[in-house]
């Protein structure tokens, strides 16, 4: 199977916690959270359509003024969601600046902007690069379960966890997995192209087998067309698979709701990112901090029933000692099968 959603930390396990989210073959990408993205390329950033902030302490919010710079002279929408008041605090951010120039601009750059309440209320405000971004408040919405995008391919949930102060946990969910037999197409001498992409929203939509869908190709000679029963193509062309999940947590405490809500949102993810900043014997610190220990995360994975975990921000103290506590996750997640006696 080849994988659509590709996860990949932009920093070290040591920098901000930012993860970039690509999808093959939709021109499109996604960022959880938003701290050093200085090594992300402007071609990667200009993918993007939704960004998602767990909370606005420095080292996950300070990648907000690279992203407006790279997008404000281009005809752009973005979506961003974080915690309560981060409306206010994306509208305070933009209003440092000057944009007496904007209406010189033949572009558009737009922010619609979220914030997920206790309530399940999420509300709205829109930010315009023509308006000199000021604020424009959008209707309000209940969302049920936490979730904030649901489109035809995947959806993103959120969850409220503690960090002293309230601090979003993430779970991407691919809805389903629908591959296509190209060695099966040659074989019916069928040419691939776009037709394939809407030939998966018909079967991910669950059209009738009946349906008579329509599969179309050009070359020199022009446009050509075949008309096959839906049924037949997904019986002979398609395989569908169970989507990927990804789960991003970080900066909470371990207490017992904590716990609670983030094994319900990463409950079998193919992938856990997770926070890992002290090690247990600074569990002390941990607490204090609001944060985790690496064994505190390794035993979330394993209670989660994640197939992988990816621990990632390290406190700066165990420098040169990463190797300890990729062992203290690792331990807690697959804890070791008692010797024989």
């Amino acid at each position: 199977m080849t994988p659509i959603i590709h996860p990949q930390l932009v920093n070290n396990a040591f920098g901000d916690p930012v993860l970039y989210v690509d999808f093959r073959f939709e021109r499109r990408a996604m960022l959880f959270d938003l701290g050093n993205i200085e090594s992300l390329p402007a071609r990667k950033l200009l993918r993007l359509t939704h960004i998602f902030v767990s909370h606005t302490h420095m080292d996950h919010f300070i990648g907000f003024d690279r992203i407006v710079r790279i997008c404000l002279v281009r005809a752009r929408s973005l979506a961003l969601y974080g915690p309560p008041g981060f409306i206010g605090q994306v509208e305070h951010r933009l209003a440092a600046y000057t944009w007496n120039l904007v209406h010189n601009y033949d572009t558009d750059f737009t922010l619609d902007v979220s914030e997920l309440h206790v309530t399940g209320e999420l509300r709205s405000a829109r930010f315009r690069c023509r308006t000199e971004f000021r604020r424009q408040d959008l209707p309000s919405r209940l969302v049920a379960n936490g979730i904030l995008v649901d489109e035809e391919s995947f959806r993103v949930r959120a969850v409220i966890l503690d960090h002293r102060i309230p601090c979003l946990g993430f779970a991407l969910e691919e809805l389903q997995h629908i591959n296509i037999w190209k060695n099966r197409l040659r074989e019916l001498e069928i040419p691939t192209g776009p037709w394939l992409r809407e030939l998966k929203t018909a079967v991910r939509r669950g059209d009738p087998d009946t349906t008579i869908f329509t599969v179309w190709w050009t070359d020199r000679l022009g446009r050509h067309e075949q008309a096959i029963p839906l049924g037949e193509l997904r019986r002979n062309v398609v395989q569908i698979v169970p989507g990927q999940k990804i789960a991003y947590i970080v900066d909470i405490i371990s207490h017992a709701d904590n716990i609670a809500r983030v094994q319900e949102l990463a409950h079998h993810a193919d992938i856990l990112f997770i926070e890992a900043v002290f090690l247990q014997q600074d569990a002390t610190q941990a607490l204090q901090k609001y944060h985790l220990t690496a064994r505190q995360a390794g035993e979330i994975g394993r209670y989660s029933q994640v197939r992988r975990i990816v621990p990632m921000h390290f406190s700066s103290r165990y420098s040169g000692k990463e190797s300890d506590i990729y062992q203290e996750v690792q331990a807690a997640f697959v804890p070791m099968l008692p010797s024989p006696e």
